[in-house]
């Protein structure tokens, strides 16, 4: 990867890594509709205001536009905030490790012996992890954040298809006012009696700010860098800062299991996303730089500039 690459995906290890300890905090006090909308009323809030001069970049993609913020922000972001009613900021990170797994399952991608390999290390990993949230009664909740896990991987395949050329800043700050809207009534409706405590509000507010508004442009920016399998390749880190943060935060335990789960979704993942041949990123008839810098800004286009 380029310096540039480098630095996207160290930012994205850090800032997608906190959001779980984030939303755990917030949904001890708030209800989910609460929660997801405040978080995106958050981040549209901040990007629209840079995003309005390009909106009309957008007309002619409201059908794929409706399909990412639905995989990436709608559906997602309110599992998610559900399952951790139930499970522990770490579990449900860890659960979240299994996106690269599943972005090869669904990828047009030519799976080889070492990726098949791959495939079943990471989903043994998954199993080990869930079977004791299972047997405890929490499977929906199990259930939601793997839901959350296939959304995630099917997004970038949106956002590096018929959303190619879009630009990053109008996309993230459609997106996130769409599901705003949607969720308003429902936040409105669940809004408690007496102000929240004052961790929770902080919680939102760093959602809204860094994990929201930030994270999207810098996620966007990197998969249009390097390519899908190996932007998500971030996820591998994500869950160890997780669970750091759960530990030192919420005092949650880190147990044998955890750590043996954890190795086999990240082996799982290491060899699932190796290079091949050739990949969904790297189709045949493009040179690589076509493929990792795709929207370069032209007179006339609407390719993201400063590349």
């Amino acid at each position: 990867m380029s310096p540039r690459g480098w630095s996207l995906f160290a930012l994205m290890c850090v800032i997608w890594g906190i959001p779980y300890l984030l939303i755990k905090v917030a949904v001890e006090s708030l209800s989910v509709p609460v929660v997801v909308f405040t978080r995106c009323a958050i981040g549209a809030l901040l990007l629209l205001p840079f995003a309005l001069r390009q909106m009309r970049a957008l007309r002619p993609h409201a059908l794929p536009l409706a399909g990412f913020a639905a995989c990436e922000i709608i559906g997602p972001w309110a599992l998610l905030s559900d399952a951790e009613r139930h499970l522990s900021s770490s579990t449900t990170g860890l659960l979240i490790a299994c996106v690269p797994v599943l972005s090869v399952l669904i990828a047009r991608e030519r799976p080889d012996a070492r990726r098949w390999a791959g495939l079943a290390a990471g989903l043994v990993g998954v199993a080990v992890l869930a079977a004791p949230e299972l047997t405890g009664g929490s499977a929906w909740s199990v259930t939601e954040v793997l839901l959350t896990a296939l959304g995630y991987a099917v997004a970038p395949l949106i956002a590096t298809g018929p959303l190619r050329d879009v630009p990053t800043l109008p996309l993230t700050a459609a997106c996130l006012t769409l599901a705003a809207l949607l969720y308003a009534v429902p936040a409105g409706l669940t809004l408690p009696d007496t102000a929240p405590p004052g961790r929770a509000v902080a919680a939102l507010v760093a959602l809204g700010v860094l994990c929201t508004a930030l994270a999207f442009v810098i996620f966007l920016e990197l998969i249009r860098e390097v390519g899908v399998s190996r932007a998500v390749v971030f996820t591998y880190v994500n869950p160890a800062v997780a669970v750091a943060a759960g530990v030192t935060f919420l005092d949650e335990p880190l147990t044998g299991g955890m750590a043996a789960a954890f190795a086999l979704i990240l082996a799982g993942s290491v060899l699932a996303t190796g290079r091949m041949a050739r990949t969904a990123d790297e189709p045949a008839g493009r040179s690589r730089r076509d493929v990792l810098h795709p929207a370069e800004e032209r007179p006339g286009s609407t390719g993201q500039g400063g590349r």
